[in-house]
């Protein structure tokens, strides 16, 4: 993740463009800020409108190359127990059996595999993710948002992005049919990311 490897118009397959200085200083390992991050979803609910959700409590890492965007990794364990739909009873049923389980699977996993640009500040980061018991390929498209130092002297990247899961194949399979037809959830889920992440000390 944090790939950021710009290539000129002119740029031949012998010759590729030289990486922007600027880009290539964010090369090293970021931590992941949940104070200033969101990781969610949105799911379709009664075949009729989106019910949205977050998971506040998540922590990670990047580590960017901005010489060579297949070199960046990332990683991220969220604590699922801390979703919040913002109505407790949905909560609560979301952390129960009929669910995520969370008493027996507390967390969800995600472990990059490989990153690539796909063209301007647009990136696509493939990994492993980890629901309960199940471990399934999936790819998020990113946007990076840029960087800055904070007042605090910290140097902060930024990026958004999403991806689609089927949650079925993640074991995620409750439902309960409609008398009109269609059923009350969405197989269907959209991921949503909002990322800012501190550069490490070592690294900067």
């Amino acid at each position: 993740m944090g790939i950021f490897n710009r290539k000129s118009a002119t740029a031949t397959a012998t010759a590729p463009a030289p990486v922007d200085p600027a880009l290539a200083a964010l090369t090293g390992d970021y931590a992941i800020d949940p104070a200033h991050s969101s990781i969610g979803f949105t799911v379709r609910h009664a075949m009729v409108t989106n019910v949205r959700g977050t998971f506040t409590e998540h922590e990670g890492t990047l580590k960017l190359n901005g010489a060579d965007p297949a070199a960046s990794s990332a990683a991220i364990d969220v604590k699922i127990a801390s979703i919040d739909t913002g109505i407790a009873d949905r909560d609560t049923h979301l952390r129960s059996g009929d669910f995520f389980d969370t008493a027996q699977f507390p967390t969800m996993a995600f472990r990059s595999t490989t990153a690539e640009q796909l063209g301007g500040d647009k990136y696509r980061v493939t990994g492993d993710l980890t629901i309960k018991d199940v471990t399934r390929p999936l790819a998020i498209d990113l946007e990076f948002n840029g960087a800055a130092t904070d007042v605090y002297g910290n140097e902060r990247v930024g990026f958004e992005g999403s991806a689609e899961i089927l949650r079925s194949e993640w074991g995620l399979t409750w439902n309960a049919a409609l008398e009109t037809g269609g059923v009350m959830v969405s197989d269907k889920v959209k991921l949503v990311f909002d990322i800012s992440a501190i550069k490490s000390p070592a690294t900067v």
